[in-house]
């Protein structure tokens, strides 16, 4: 789960990364070279269900180490996909991967300071995000940068790390962000769909994810104390694999009670002269 805007606020410089090589080694081993996120490809073809990318600009908006950049590249046909992020180490593994699968092409990865996206108004007809815009605090400004950069009539098609509900956090969802050490900005389905409307999307829509990855990541973590210690082990080291196991301990807890909800969201910029 990486990210594309951060708490520095939206003109400040990036903070140290978060997805160092140590990271983006461990979460290689448990979720495959260049995700930083759960789901594998059958989840991001999920999150694309229905979206027609060929012949598309896409932007993968907070696209970590390029993973998922690279799959949409090879499978959905678009005329170019643009993978966006703040953080200079999993640009740099993007880079890398898409030169050695020969997609430089298709796929090509962009990194900024946070803040305004680097791109023209009306520059994708698709934006996608996988799991990265947990890390923005701001979600009004998050939505009104992606309305801007889509086109008139593209589509946002999205997953996210949400909390079920407004207010504070409970002491296991607090015991869950702290194990994690990430800047992480949850808002509920509410806060998303009205931050979405107030950009100008409509047709804006949440759907719970928490019963998938409830138990995905229960299998996860079984795998990380099993089959997958010994390989988690030899990249990255005991103490950093305990910690792991320490960390999706704490979050099957706030999965299991619902507070803790990964969802997918949608929304379209409407035509020109249509209004949402």
């Amino acid at each position: 789960m990486t990210e594309a805007m951060t708490a520095t606020g939206r003109d400040g410089a990036a903070a140290e990364p978060e997805y160092d090589e140590a990271a983006i080694r461990f979460l290689a081993v448990l979720w495959g070279d260049g995700y930083l996120s759960p789901g594998g490809p059958a989840e991001v073809d999920r999150v694309l269900a229905g979206v027609d990318l060929k012949g598309r600009r896409v932007l993968d908006f907070g696209c970590g180490a390029g993973g998922i950049t690279l799959h949409i590249a090879r499978t959905h046909g678009p005329a170019e996909i643009v993978g966006y992020d703040v953080e200079q180490p999993v640009i740099d593994r993007a880079r890398a991967a898409a030169a050695s699968a020969g997609l430089c092409a298709v796929a090509r990865f962009v990194s900024s300071p946070p803040g305004r996206l680097p791109f023209d108004d009306s520059e994708f007809d698709v934006v996608f995000s996988k799991d990265a815009m947990i890390h923005v605090p701001d979600k009004e400004a998050l939505f009104a940068e992606l309305f801007r950069v889509l086109k008139p009539g593209g589509v946002l098609a999205a997953s996210d790390w949400l909390i079920g509900h407004d207010g504070a956090p409970s002491p296991d969802m607090q015991d869950y962000i702290a194990a994690e050490g990430l800047s992480f900005g949850m808002a509920s389905p509410r806060r998303y769909l009205e931050a979405m409307a107030a950009a100008g999307f409509a047709d804006g829509t949440v759907e719970s994810r928490n019963a998938w990855y409830r138990e995905v990541a229960r299998g996860e973590l079984a795998r990380l104390q099993g089959p997958l210690h010994a390989e988690a082990v030899a990249a990255v080291g005991e103490a950093y694999v305990a910690k792991n196991i320490r960390t999706w301990t704490a979050m099957q807890k706030v999965l299991d009670s619902g507070e803790h909800c990964p969802a997918h969201l949608r929304g379209v910029r409407p035509a020109a002269g249509v209004r949402p």
